[in-house]
């Protein structure tokens, strides 16, 4: 008989809030159960998580029955709660949607239609009582989203490190995985650890689809990272809350917004340009070898091909500060250029199917020994307490068989 050693039951790959809920989960509803977490940064939530607008999202844009839709409109009013217990900045603010030209008042009214399948309170407003929240914004018509709000999710991440009681190892890269189906799983990290699990948990974001084919399984999609830039508006006084776009419904991006946050700045964006590198915050940064992974995949070629217009205008965004000025100018002409302070950039990672359709859903992999998340851009940092809960019933699961 073969006797292994496990350092833990539950291995899990990525401190991101997505990876901190998920030890938070699992050793919520088993308590005893021994969870490391590897972070391969300094520290929690240093990508995706501590880089948006820090944003409660109501759910109202999903899809009806989708993940994301069910996910982030629980996880909404349990993120606001797990604020307020354990004293995170917070606030639920509302926020518009606007439309700026007739042709979004159909996809307007469409998304009055979504949020109440969804089953939040949506209200359309006329251009006087829109001018009530928000009098330096302009637009043909809005809708308001009470149940929206802000937080810190960093300071959320934290949080659900201390509270889970995992073992967290920062400054652990994965460099290696051997996964037997009758054992569990082995990893090395790049400083020569081994550690050793019952069971893999693939939270790693950004690496998602490497971790997964590290451990031998074909993810079938792969993460197309796309930069969203920021500014910070100098004049704050401009935006009481938080003002959106209609989207493209073609699109997961939501388009240039504005977003109070809990520290009272305003940010503007983000757009969304590829990404020279996994975590390219910026146009110098380039790293060869993943950026022939991108280019390698048959996806990346036709998602290039079908939104190369729409991927010209977020371009010509991102080179021109005057160009995205003039984006932000339909919802708030008072903005001029020198009111844009540039902002630190975040990257979303976006999983692309081979055929170059861009997964519209949350998408969890299970296979022996081993649940990958492979698709948790926004909303997974509002939608994480659910999503926690339902990687870790997978994993409890996977363990008692």
């Amino acid at each position: 008989m073969h006797v292994v050693a496990y350092d833990c039951d539950v291995l899990v790959i990525g401190g991101g809030i997505v990876g901190l809920s998920t030890a938070y989960a699992i050793t919520r509803a088993a308590p005893g159960t021994r969870v490391t977490v590897l972070e391969k940064e300094a520290g929690p939530a240093r990508h995706q998580t501590g880089r948006n607008s820090g944003v409660i999202h109501s759910g109202i844009y999903y899809r009806p029955g989708s993940l994301k839709a069910r996910y982030a409109v629980r996880g909404a009013a349990e993120m606001v709660k797990f604020c307020a217990e354990y004293d995170i900045p917070h606030a639920v603010t509302g926020k518009l949607i606007v439309a700026t030209e007739r042709d979004e008042l159909p996809r307007l009214h469409a998304l009055v239609q979504r949020g109440r399948e969804n089953g939040l309170t949506v209200r359309e407003l006329g251009t006087a009582q829109m001018a009530e929240y928000e009098p330096e914004i302009t637009g043909l018509a809005a809708i308001h989203v009470g149940t929206t709000g802000i937080c810190d999710f960093t300071a959320v991440a934290r949080r659900l490190a201390e509270a889970s009681g995992a073992e967290i190892r920062y400054g652990a890269r994965v460099e290696r995985i051997d996964r037997r189906p009758e054992l569990g799983v082995a990893v090395r990290t790049a400083s020569g650890d081994i550690v050793r699990g019952r069971m893999l948990v693939n939270c790693a974001g950004l690496y998602c689809d490497e971790i997964a084919r590290l451990t031998g399984d074909e993810p079938g999609v792969r993460i197309v990272p796309f930069r969203g830039e920021y500014y910070e508006l100098a004049r704050p006084e401009l935006v009481r809350g938080l003002v959106y776009p209609v989207p493209d419904p073609a699109f997961p991006f939501l388009g240039v917004h504005l977003t109070r946050g809990t520290d009272g700045g305003v940010h503007v964006g983000p757009n969304a340009v590829p990404a020279l590198a996994r975590e390219g915050y910026d146009w110098r940064t380039v790293r060869p070898r993943e950026l022939a992974g991108t280019l390698a995949w048959p996806g990346a070629w036709q998602l290039a091909r079908r939104h190369w217009r729409y991927g010209a205008g977020e371009l010509h965004r991102s080179l021109s500060r005057s160009a995205f000025t003039e984006a932000v100018r339909r919802l708030l002409p008072a903005v001029t250029e020198d009111d844009l302070v540039p902002a630190a950039a975040g990257v979303r990672a976006q999983a692309v199917l081979r055929d170059g359709t861009l997964a519209d859903d949350f998408l969890i992999q299970q296979t022996p020994r081993a649940v990958h998340v492979l698709n948790a851009p926004s909303p997974a940092a509002t939608a994480s307490l659910p999503i926690g809960r339902e990687i870790a019933r997978r994993a409890l699961a996977a363990l008692e068989r």
